[in-house]
């Protein structure tokens, strides 16, 4: 089953018509628009045998919604997005070297973005978010991931109480984020089969989220500051587990 959706904004075009371009329907590009980096994306376009179509500033904004679409969009026919048994597979294939991010609650489209580029970036396996009250794969997100959107399976799940405990149950360590927890990240093992959770902008963890985690860990602030952009607290975390596990040769 696919699901028709637009891509925008130059680096997310581009990135979608590198890895994804025999989904590509067409291609909408601004009129009067002929800078070097838009014809880049025309040749693209051209050597994919894509359909171009030129366009008002005023449609490609009713294309776009309300991003920044940087005057080029693109029609995307997108796959079946991956199922919890996708993510069952995903724990057995990987192994000891699974490594996941897990989001309970992240709301801001921007935020989810920056997260699926920082995991997709550090080598994870997945994302991992409930389906209710949080915010999916937006035109948004896909832009602010530049790419990351396309590349990184992003599964979301009905109960993520339940999905943690599946993930345990799967020999996972799933370790938690927590201002007040006095074990430092530094401290803390993440090595092995792992899921990182981390909670919404507002609120944090939610008490059963906590409660499921094997472990709750804080990020050491030296400043004044008391905590830290979801997306921020992320890439830390997610980048401490590669520090631990050693650099793969991709990140070489």
């Amino acid at each position: 089953m696919n699901a028709k959706g637009v891509v925008y904004g130059v680096h997310a075009v581009e990135a979608c018509l590198q890895r994804h371009g025999a989904r590509v329907r067409r291609l909408w590009v601004q009129q009067g628009r002929a800078d070097a980096r838009i014809e880049a994306l025309l040749a693209g376009a051209a050597a994919l045998g894509l359909e171009v179509r030129r366009a008002s500033l005023d449609e490609l904004s009713r294309l776009a919604g309300e991003g920044v679409h940087q005057g080029v969009l693109a029609e995307v026919d997108w796959p079946r997005p991956p199922t919890e048994d996708d993510l069952d597979d995903l724990v057995i294939s990987r192994g000891r070297d699974l490594l996941l991010l897990v989001l309970d609650g992240v709301q801001d489209p921007h935020n989810l973005g920056a997260c699926l580029r920082t995991a997709e970036a550090v080598g994870a396996d997945a994302v991992v978010a409930p389906r209710d009250r949080a915010v999916g794969l937006t035109p948004t997100v896909r832009k602010v991931a530049a790419g990351a959107a396309e590349s990184l399976p992003f599964v979301q799940v009905t109960n993520l109480a339940r999905t943690l405990r599946g993930l345990q149950g799967a020999g996972v360590w799933v370790v938690g984020t927590a201002g007040e927890s006095p074990t430092s990240l530094y401290g803390a093992d993440l090595t092995g089969p792992l899921a990182l959770v981390l909670g919404s902008e507002a609120d944090g963890l939610r008490r059963l989220t906590r409660e499921t985690c094997d472990l709750l860990v804080s990020i050491p602030m030296a400043g004044i500051v008391s905590s830290l952009n979801v997306s921020v607290a992320a890439g830390v975390c997610l980048f401490e587990a590669r520090r631990q596990r050693g650099t793969p040769v991709g990140l070489a």
